[in-house]
């Protein structure tokens, strides 16, 4: 009898923590119930920015040596989340973080003096043939990425979304690349969001428990960045059992997450909603029955 899992989900994200930040509760939630986990990280994230100042001496500037202490970083945030099937695109080291700036209008860009082996200067179709190998392997039926914009304008962000795409439509074509194994098209393809209306709760919620220093910049009753209207979201996994998990797997990304502050106080008073219920837009495939608040509750509605 095979152990592979019959439902097999894929995540391709650009950094070590990223996989956390936006889709950590899907993911445990997911290992939990048995389902296949698969995630492809892109870069090592080499020009991540270091919170830790015993460890400021990794950074890129210095002895640049972070890639390989955030490899270590993913792999306990993996234990954290119960996920055991993780690998770097290409393998370890064969991309690198692009960086990036920040925009005035509070988005990124890519920054003005990029590494010649960044991820944003990959051969699109090298980088892609690279997860078609994956995708022939894994067989995933739902495959999640970040939209065109890279959700908020990072370069590797935006490259991991048109690689994530690029592959699957490449994994699907017969006569392309044999060697790599048999063709299979990914069925349902999701894009992480932030939908606006969750947001605006959120910051509301964190002022009336006594933070005004966490998004204080942001007005709940204006325009916010980084958002997606709740028209365009799909689905919504609601894993508030697994906040937990995916707080603890944000705590071993240390060099790029803090954990301490009212922030994360606060959200476990308001029941962790802020980290355990991620939205999802879709890309490819027809949602499945809606829930109760009128978005699927499963990336695997429908198959």
């Amino acid at each position: 009898m095979s152990d592979v899992p019959a439902q097999r989900l894929l995540l391709v994200h650009a950094h070590p923590d990223d996989e956390t930040i936006g889709t950590g509760a899907t993911m445990a939630k997911y290992a939990a119930e048995g389902r296949g986990v698969t995630l492809v990280t892109c870069t090592g994230g080499e020009m991540g920015e270091i919170l830790v100042p015993d460890l400021e001496h990794l950074a890129a500037d210095r002895d640049d040596q972070l890639a390989e202490h955030r490899r270590g970083e993913l792999e306990a945030a993996m234990k954290e989340l119960g996920v055991t099937d993780h690998r770097f695109l290409g393998g370890f080291g064969r991309y690198r973080d692009s960086g990036m700036v920040w925009r005035e209008d509070g988005y990124a860009r890519v920054g003005d003096d990029v590494p010649e082996n960044a991820f944003w200067n990959a051969d699109l179709t090298e980088a892609a043939t690279f997860l078609v190998e994956v995708v022939r392997e894994v067989r995933p039926q739902v495959m999640v990425t970040y939209d065109q914009f890279g959700n908020y304008g990072h370069p590797d962000h935006i490259q991991a979304h048109r690689v994530a795409m690029y592959g699957a439509q490449l994994a699907a074509v017969p006569t392309y690349r044999r060697d790599l194994g048999e063709p299979w098209e990914i069925s349902k393809i999701y894009w992480i969001a932030m939908a606006d209306s969750r947001l605006r709760q959120g910051i509301r919620a964190l002022r009336a428990a006594g933070d005004t220093s966490t998004f204080e910049s942001w007005d709940p009753d204006g325009e916010l960045p980084m958002t997606t209207p709740d028209a365009d979201i799909a689905a919504e996994v609601d894993a508030t059992d697994y906040a937990d998990r995916k707080l603890d797997a944000l705590r071993a990304h240390a060099t790029q997450v803090s954990v301490e502050g009212p922030f994360f106080a606060l959200s476990n008073n308001l029941g962790s909603k802020a980290w355990a219920i991620e939205s999802y837009r879709i890309a490819k495939g027809r949602p499945g029955e809606p829930g109760p608040n009128g978005f699927e509750t499963d990336l695997f509605a429908g198959l």
